[in-house]
């Protein structure tokens, strides 16, 4: 066994808080986490099928709440070790045609959640020097019509967790985590043209959430800056 082969199979990812753990990639990162002997906290709109790991109930749209929300978690875990920010909403159309209110909440969730999130997060983490997973999109690296409010998020997301990056270094780690599509409940609401019509090109969001382990995974002065983990059939890449 090499030495990173031992470093891995011994790795225990501390005290990890996860948006939107109540589902999809947030649910998948929870049970990886409980799987490598961590302890997840979880924070989600609708924490009602969360039974696995400690819940609180917030819209991270909330800045206020998100920050008494972060408070009440890291106390009750004592600290944390990671943050890792999956919530993440969309609504699609054309610009003219998504309401006003509605694309402005897609970055309020997408991006102002997550920097809500880690900025709460901030002084736990650098307590213990730990490490912030933001996860942004491939329509964080290329634009799709009728898809404006969810680019602009994620387009952000990247730009924030790189100036986090550079801000932080020798402090915490950072980590952009950039998914394909995957296979989740994430598309349900939406009007069927805008659904995948191929999902067996969706990826499994256990495999992102392995990713994002192995992030969380790397010693101190190494960092896994991005990631962008996809099917290897998806067509939005490269």
């Amino acid at each position: 066994m090499t030495d990173e082969t031992s470093r891995q199979a011994s790795f225990r990812p501390g005290r990890v808080l996860v948006t939107g753990g109540a589902s999809g990639l947030g649910a998948a990162v929870v049970e990886a986490v409980l799987e490598a002997g961590g302890t997840p906290v979880v924070l989600d709109r609708d924490i009602r099928n969360v039974a696995a790991a400690k819940a609180f109930e917030v819209d991270v749209a909330d800045r206020v709440a998100v920050s008494t929300a972060v408070q009440e978690a890291a106390e009750t875990l004592g600290g944390l070790d990671a943050v890792v920010t999956a919530a993440g909403i969309d609504r699609c159309g054309k610009l003219e045609d998504v309401p006003a209110a509605d694309w402005e909440q897609v970055v309020l969730v997408n991006l102002f959640g997550t920097v809500s999130v880690v900025r709460a997060a901030l002084p736990y983490l650098k307590a213990s020097g730990g490490r912030v997973v933001t996860v942004a999109s491939t329509l964080g690296k290329r634009a799709l019509p009728e898809a404006s409010a969810y680019c602009a998020s994620k387009f952000g997301v990247v730009g924030f967790s790189h100036a986090l990056a550079a801000e932080t270094g020798g402090e915490i780690g950072v980590t952009t985590m950039i998914p394909g599509g995957m296979k989740t409940r994430f598309f349900d609401d939406r009007a069927e043209k805008y659904k995948p019509q191929d999902d067996s090109r969706l990826n499994d969001p256990a495999n992102v959430a392995q990713a994002i382990l192995f992030a969380l995974s790397q010693p101190r002065g190494c960092e896994v800056r991005e990631m962008l983990v996809c099917h290897e059939d998806e067509g939005s890449w490269p």
